[in-house]
């Protein structure tokens, strides 16, 4: 099924599901160098974080970061698909978060912070756009 068949209300839909998913993927290679260090103690596994490679330690700080990019990025497209917004531009900033946000942590887990903060504002320009468009929509 090609992408533009889609319709842009499922299109919110499957990106608010890829962005879950994004949230977690930087997790694994934290859980990968969590076992790679030997994994002792499972009631605090905070306690490992400054045994954690650079690279994990990114991974963990492109996980929590991920948290918060995804509540204003659900809250943007739930707003979106209940106002009802049908737009090309709305589709391309719903799949354009998406996209950026996994560029975003793979940028952050290789430590290169200029395309990292380029990514960041991608998906915050994604999120704004369909906040402003739901608004738009609502409001006309």
């Amino acid at each position: 099924m090609m992408l533009s068949a889609l319709p842009v209300s499922t299109i919110l839909l499957y990106s608010i599901a890829a962005a879950v998913l994004l949230v977690y993927l930087p997790f694994l290679l934290v859980a990968y160098a969590r076992v790679q260090i030997g994994y002792e103690a499972l009631a605090t596994p905070r306690a490992q974080f400054d045994k954690l490679p650079p690279y994990a330690q990114r991974a963990t700080w492109a996980h929590q970061n991920s948290f918060e990019a995804f509540t204003l990025f659900a809250t943007a497209a739930l707003m979106a698909y209940v106002t009802g917004v049908n737009s090309s531009t709305a589709a391309v900033a719903a799949i354009a978060f998406v996209v950026a946000r996994l560029l975003y942590s793979i940028f952050y887990i290789l430590n290169i912070p200029l395309l990292r903060s380029l990514m960041f504002a991608t998906g915050s320009l994604g999120s704004a756009t369909l906040i402003v468009s739901s608004i738009i929509q609502a409001t006309s």
